[in-house]
């Protein structure tokens, strides 16, 4: 059985009982293979606990420890008791920990944010280094996930620092659908049962195997475009919104990218892929309403620039714009004319020569001039120099002559000239290049033509396995996957538009004579 497949089985067994919470017991499972800490923000009642007690049963030797925290919590009740044999005997300070939070693989620890200063202080090693001083000694605790949980967030300074020690956070609420309600209320199994099969548990031996080989999976350029331009849209929001801002430092970030990788190994792949990005949020917000924003920011920016950037299709699209420049500089050679054009009167109107012992009326308006044809006849108004509609005819653009009008009138023609005025008019003159040039722009347009052939088939090439993967990432919605595959197809269309135009470029200096 394979590393996935094992994962999607621990997940379904882990998610027996438990009704609407599929994300979090997922995140849940990730974090702690990634060896990193879940927040779960939700009112009393919505599982919190019970997701980390089933935690445990996807260890071998799992041992769990909770506490609800108070104000009134000791050190003691969460990291054991003081060895009153070795203060008496050895005169050393240490603890009895055993069967308390350092002795434990899962931890949950419910309001965590009532703790007083000195748990803190304990937990803030605890949490990002998996290290407990106890008394002299700093010992390397075993602890695989340590899921806290609260219905606030916390609101106090002094507590950021803690706050920022949970790299997953996690907005869980009461179930909403009612098939799944009714289900919950008359289910009557066991749900703190383990249901894992010992074969499928993950054994210490195994996580760290797992550990050294998640820091081998490779980051791509896509991914790293992602989460430098997701970055750079928060910085912005931040400068944008200081009286809200994210305050994402250089620590969360260097955590993302394990979780990223974790999810990659998990997933049993070799290489981050744009699928994985989509759990940045859960890592992002600091306050509820800040996950909507920065969820969209991520979808937007996977949409827009996944493979787009790392194809690099913007710096692309620069290189040959600016052929296309030098080209049209070293090829044209502007020539300026003058030509003839209607002249507008009071900017209204046209002026009809010689129409006086024909018609009253010598004025037609421009807009009704501008839009007749050659060969159509239409209705047309004559107005007098003071702009009095004076007379109403049927007419038509002259073909013979240039901005001259034929007027059908009592089963006549009559051409008449319109008032011109003279302007200037720039147009151009080609030359062709000089050979060395031309063969100076055939190597270039060579060489963006080979980029764009050679990023086509390696997209073709790697493209099958990356769809493949899209829709059965075990830690994302796979709704997300058009997301990804419609940037893939739209930065594929824009190759083939760029492909047309160096050929329309090399087509314009290789007609010229």
């Amino acid at each position: 059985m394979n590393r996935k497949e094992r994962i999607r089985l621990i997940l379904e067994q882990l998610r027996k009982g438990v009704y609407e919470k599929e994300e979090a017991i997922q995140l849940s499972l990730l974090a702690a293979l990634a060896g990193e800490s879940v927040f779960l923000l939700g009112p009393p009642g919505v599982a919190k606990s019970l997701i980390a007690r089933k935690l445990k049963f996807a260890f071998r030797d799992g041992r769990s420890f909770e506490y609800l925290m108070n104000r009134f919590s000791t050190p003691d009740e969460i990291f054991g008791p003081v060895s009153i044999k070795k203060l008496k005997e050895e005169d050393r300070y240490e603890r009895l920990t055993e069967k308390y939070l350092p002795g434990a693989n899962v931890v949950f620890l419910d309001e965590i944010w009532k703790a007083g200063p000195a748990i803190q202080n304990a937990l803030l090693t605890v949490l990002n280094e998996r290290v407990y001083r106890n008394g002299e000694q700093e010992v390397k605790v075993n602890i695989k996930a340590i899921v806290s949980a609260s219905n606030e967030l916390p609101v106090e300074e002094n507590l950021n620092a803690l706050w920022d020690r949970f790299l997953v956070r996690y907005m869980i609420r009461e179930i909403r659908k009612a098939g799944s309600f009714v289900d919950m209320i008359v289910d009557t199994s066991d749900i703190y049962q383990d249901t894992i099969p010992s074969d499928l548990k993950i054994g210490e031996a195994e996580l760290q195997e797992w550990d050294m080989a998640i820091n081998e999976v490779q980051v791509p350029a896509e991914v790293l475009n992602v989460i430098q331009m997701v970055k750079y849209q928060l910085e912005q929001y931040d400068a944008d919104h200081p009286e809200a801002p994210f305050h994402i430092f250089d620590r969360r970030w260097k955590k993302l990218v394990r979780l990223l990788r974790t999810s990659a190994f998990l997933n049993e792949r070799v290489e981050v892929d744009l699928m994985d990005c989509f759990l940045m949020p859960h890592i992002l917000w600091s306050k509820p309403e800040q996950l909507e924003i920065v969820r969209e920011i991520v979808a937007e920016t996977i949409r827009k620039h996944g493979y787009s950037m790392a194809l690099e299709i913007h710096p692309l699209r620069k290189e040959i714009r600016e052929l296309e420049e030098e080209v049209m500089k070293e090829t044209r050679i502007p020539n300026v004319v003058l030509i003839e054009v209607p002249k507008a009167i009071e900017r209204e109107y046209y002026e009809l020569l010689n129409t006086e012992q024909t018609f009253d009326g010598n004025r037609i308006k421009r807009s009704d001039f501008d839009r007749m044809l050659v060969g159509e006849e239409s209705p047309l108004n004559l107005y007098d120099k003071n702009g009095n509609l004076v007379n109403r005819v049927k007419a038509r653009k002259s073909a013979e002559l240039a901005n001259g009008l034929i007027i059908n009138a009592n089963a006549r023609l009559y051409t008449f000239p319109i008032l011109t005025d003279k302007v200037e008019k720039k147009e151009f003159l080609y030359k062709k290049p000089h050979t060395l040039v031309q063969k100076y722009w055939d190597d270039r347009t060579y060489q963006l033509r080979k980029y764009i052939t050679d990023q086509k088939v390696y997209v073709d090439e790697h493209r099958p396995v990356a769809m493949q993967h899209l829709c059965t990432n075990l830690f994302v919605e796979s709704e997300l996957a058009d997301l990804v595959e419609m940037n893939l197809k739209e930065a594929l269309a824009t190759l083939d538009e760029l492909d047309l135009q160096i050929d329309k470029i090399k087509h314009l200096y290789e007609s010229l004579r």
